[in-house]
């Protein structure tokens, strides 16, 4: 009896455990988003650095389709809002990144650290509202996974006038 018991609470948390599996590309699609091919670096340097079981990105930006960027100081050029948007587009661009990485987003299990650089003028001081935009994506594709520790930043100027420039840390399995 002791073995039949066993094996239910076996079989109820394989089932449980295969049932909680995401298809993050059919997420990914729900949430209309759609991947990019991932910039190539610009300089020596490379995109994506493993050691262990970590993942370091090199910073990245708002990126789109066409391989133009969103420009712009925040506080000048743009509102919090369009900030917010460009700080949700340079995550599509990570995502892209993660993604050719790994070829499976699957492989994600968290989400560890975020450094957000807002592009704005020096009087500016809503940095987290934009880089929300970013850490908002990563919740809503990874759920808890996608929760991070995060340091949000003003810089008086980032690289091709881009709007926002990310870089974060991720734990694979």
């Amino acid at each position: 009896m002791k073995k039949i018991i066993a094996l239910f609470l076996f079989a109820s948390v394989a089932t449980i455990t295969c049932a909680q599996k995401i298809d993050y590309d059919k997420k990914l699609k729900d949430l209309g988003i759609t991947l990019i091919t991932p910039a190539k670096p610009v300089a020596n340097y490379v995109k994506v650095v493993r050691t262990g079981k970590l993942l370091y990105l090199s910073g990245d930006g708002p990126t789109l389709p066409d391989g133009s960027y969103i420009t712009g100081k925040v506080g000048a050029d743009l509102t919090v809002e369009q900030g917010y948007a460009a700080a949700k587009q340079t995550g599509v661009s990570i995502l892209s990144t993660l993604k050719a990485e790994l070829g499976d987003l699957n492989k994600v299990k968290r989400i560890v650290k975020v450094l957000g650089m807002v592009n704005c003028t020096s009087t500016f001081t809503d940095q987290p509202k934009v880089i929300n935009g970013f850490s908002d994506l990563m919740v809503a594709v990874f759920g808890e996974k996608g929760k991070h520790a995060r340091s949000a930043v003003g810089m008086s100027s980032l690289p091709s006038n881009i709007a926002v420039e990310i870089e974060i840390i991720v734990e694979v399995e």
